[in-house]
């Protein structure tokens, strides 16, 4: 039996739990519970603090976590990374008062930094050449230069929306982060076995997210301009109409490329356009 530990609440937690469900796997979730058991695989959940996920899965208390990639390389085992998940993104700013003077990272020189991610500002910072004095705290980062903790801070940002909350803007990216999948380096060969099986099944759900299953009626005078548009997974599904002269074509569209090959599509004549999802995609 795997044991997965994931954050015990929050979005993370949500979205974790969210990926679990839709790889088929079955369990009863309960807020007072630190653990439970799925029913059709064996997977055991262990609900655990973000930061300490790290280090019980690099000491073998858990087989695998879900957690953020920041958290991971500053607890500093960026090695037990398997793969990104594609959820949870944020990014690592540093932001200074409104007010406050900024041209570059070099205005931060000899300044005071709060942050809750000092191993990973330090590195950015070496790299810019930049010494500054760094203040780790564990919460409320953004208060730091109102209190005069700090005269700038560093801290995850999704929206941006607290930082302008608490009078600040943001400067400079230092690192950006997503939900990701670690592993202990030494699971034994039926676990290894298992990682593989539960991995199969997460990457069929995340490229179902990412496309759409797209199906339209087009003239077949117009089905090569079609075709360059709609390649599909190895060539779009091509069936004629009672309708002389049209087919109807069946492929897959990238989420992000949906609209603009939408367009096209229209543009060279295709009608009747349907888009839906899809629940898992295996190639």
């Amino acid at each position: 039996m795997l044991r997965l530990a994931i954050q015990k609440s929050g979005r993370l937690s949500e979205d974790s739990l969210n990926l679990i469900r839709e790889c088929g796997i079955s369990f009863l979730a309960a807020s007072n519970k630190l653990k439970t058991e799925a029913t059709n695989f064996p997977l055991e959940i262990l609900y655990l603090r973000d930061d300490d996920i790290p280090g019980y899965v690099q000491d073998g208390v858990a087989d695998l976590g879900i957690v953020g990639q920041n958290v991971l390389v500053e607890a500093g085992f960026p090695e037990l990374e398997v793969e990104g998940l594609g959820f949870s993104k944020c990014r690592l700013s540093l932001a200074v008062p409104r007010a406050a003077a900024y041209d570059s990272i070099h205005s931060l020189q000899g300044v005071s930094i709060a942050t809750s991610y000092p191993k990973i500002l330090g590195d950015y910072l070496a790299g810019q050449g930049v010494q500054a004095h760094l203040h780790t705290i564990s919460g409320s980062v953004e208060i730091a230069p109102s209190i005069g903790l700090a005269e700038a801070i560093c801290d995850i940002v999704s929206s941006g929306s607290t930082l302008l909350g608490n009078g600040l803007r943001e400067v400079e990216t230092v690192f950006r982060s997503e939900a990701v999948l670690i592993a202990n380096q030494n699971l034994n060969a039926e676990k290894k076995e298992l990682l593989e099986q539960l991995m199969f099944r997460m990457q069929a759900v995340r490229r179902a997210r990412r496309n759409k299953y797209i199906i339209l009626n087009a003239p077949v005078a117009a089905l090569d301009a079609v075709k360059q548009l709609l390649p599909g997974i190895k060539s779009p599904t091509i069936t004629p109409l009672a309708e002389e002269g049209w087919v109807s074509v069946q492929s897959v569209v990238n989420e992000d490329d949906f609209w603009h090959i939408t367009s096209q599509l229209k543009a060279v004549g295709a009608e009747g356009i349907l888009v839906l999802p899809i629940e898992k995609m295996i190639s």
